[in-house]
């Protein structure tokens, strides 16, 4: 019990540390710089190169046959589109932290050197995971409506074996408005510590890499999430309770897209 102390009384002087030294817009954009990193690209790298590290542990997993996987050329063009979107939402994040410090705002999120407590740190995280879910399940379903499908929707889509980093494999306004905002928003409607909201961040990401990635490890998870690149009009949502409400989550008649 002491040592436990201990590291939390080392973890909190840590962070006091960072929070005394830096402004909060600097934190708020280099941590989630680097939870994107940490959560999103090396766990999608990981994903990708598992054919090449462990082809046998690979092929055993993966979801989808050979002939309908994508190219080195699919791969390499979806890593330049994702690039670009991770381009566009920093550079976003900047300007919003920009304006907000020319208001008066100090950050989107709480920071200060105390850590989030227990029970505020699991309501905070419950809450966005459910109101993300939400924000997330209706503006996907209304990017499968013919005309935002055809315009936005549809380069999501290209993969039907999808890839880890084709998880931001998206138009600019999808990677804003259906990828971006409904993880960033929630924690701020909620006025959360920063903390929490890294944490969350990297659970959605991580999430969305992995059943984005080919591979079933979780339940079927991936499956859930790969079905729907393949037949398109099932599973809209990440945690499945709106599509179980809606009946979203059986397949029902393909509409022309």
């Amino acid at each position: 019990m002491g040592s436990i102390q201990h590291r939390s009384y080392q973890a909190m002087e840590f962070w006091s540390g960072i929070v005394e030294s830096h402004s909060p817009q600097k934190i708020e954009f280099l941590g989630t710089l680097l939870v994107q990193v940490f959560s999103f690209w090396l766990p999608s790298l990981f994903y990708l190169w598992l054919d090449t590290i462990a082809p046998s542990f690979s092929q055993k997993h993966k979801i989808q046959p050979a002939p309908k996987q994508p190219t080195r050329r699919d791969i390499t063009h979806c890593f330049l589109v994702v690039t670009q979107n991770q381009i566009l939402s920093s550079v976003l994040h900047l300007t919003l932290l920009f304006i907000s410090s020319k208001a008066g705002s100090r950050s989107s999120y709480r920071i200060e050197a105390s850590l989030p407590g227990t029970t505020e740190f699991a309501r905070d995280f419950i809450l966005s995971i459910l109101l993300r879910e939400a924000i997330f399940y209706y503006s996907h379903r209304l990017l499968h409506i013919p005309y935002f499908y055809r315009r936005i929707h549809k380069k999501h889509h290209r993969f039907t074996a999808p890839i880890a980093l084709a998880a931001q494999f998206a138009h600019p306004l999808e990677q804003i408005f259906a990828n971006a905002l409904p993880i960033s928003l929630p924690p701020q409607l909620l006025r959360s510590h920063v903390l929490t909201f890294w944490a969350f961040l990297a659970w959605e990401l991580f999430n969305t890499a992995t059943v984005h990635s080919g591979y079933d490890f979780f339940h079927n998870k991936a499956k859930m999430h790969d079905l729907h690149h393949e037949k398109f009009n099932l599973n809209y949502g990440s945690v499945g309770l709106l599509d179980w409400i809606h009946g979203t989550d059986k397949l029902g008649k393909r509409h022309s897209e």
